[in-house]
């Protein structure tokens, strides 16, 4: 991997992973709710996710799923009811925690919120796209490592990227939750949160492969 090659993805993987998109509301839902440790946690179900997705796309599958339109019809109408009713549950409060204490979510708990994230992320189509088109960008077709392998670092470090910023957001919503914010305020801020995470599945839905 080329310094120049770095250079350019670096910044651009920061400002497609730092998006407040589905996956990093839900972070910063998680935070606010239940605090940062869960929320990092959790997180692990998305890396998990897209892990696979990687592994999809280097299998060749993803190419399949680019070029059938009847699979990306699909997985984006799949993606756009489950958007849509993880919204609505957090703007009805069956998402909602009220303790402002520090967070004692059990394992249990801890795994709901990362099947979650998981489901989020495999939900979007655009997080297929992300390693089919977008990382792709960035492969150097003269280069001595291989096409495979440049995919295979590319991936990780995006992967890598999309965590940190994950964990920003989640961080986010854990210092909301620290300003020991009244019950009201916290069904406020998870009502709002659900309103714009509502938003996704209607851009989802009018998604159009490049």
């Amino acid at each position: 991997m080329t310094l120049n090659q770095l250079l350019l993805f670096l910044p651009s993987a920061l400002i497609v992973a730092s998006s407040p998109e589905a996956n990093n509301l839900l972070a910063f839902a998680n935070g606010s709710r239940e605090g940062l440790r869960p929320a990092i946690l959790a997180l692990v179900g998305r890396c998990l996710a897209f892990v696979l997705l990687v592994g999809i796309v280097i299998s060749g599958l993803g190419a399949v799923l680019e070029a059938s339109e009847i699979a990306f019809q699909i997985i984006k109408w799949a993606g756009v009811l489950y958007l849509a009713f993880l919204g609505m549950k957090m703007m009805m409060g069956g998402e909602r925690s009220e303790s402002k204490e520090p967070s004692t979510v059990g394992l249990a708990g801890i795994y709901s919120l990362g099947r979650r994230e998981f489901i989020t992320a495999m939900m979007n189509p655009k997080a297929i796209l992300l390693f089919t088109a977008f990382v792709p960008q960035f492969v150097v077709a003269d280069s001595s490592v291989s096409i495979t392998n440049q995919l295979l670092i590319l991936s990780a470090i995006y992967i890598s990227v999309e965590l940190m910023a994950a964990t920003g957001w989640a961080l986010a919503g854990s210092i909301v939750r620290s300003l020991h914010a009244t019950a009201r305020q916290l069904a406020i801020c998870n009502h709002i949160t659900g309103v714009i995470l509502l938003g996704a599945p209607v851009i989802l839905a009018t998604a159009r492969r490049t």
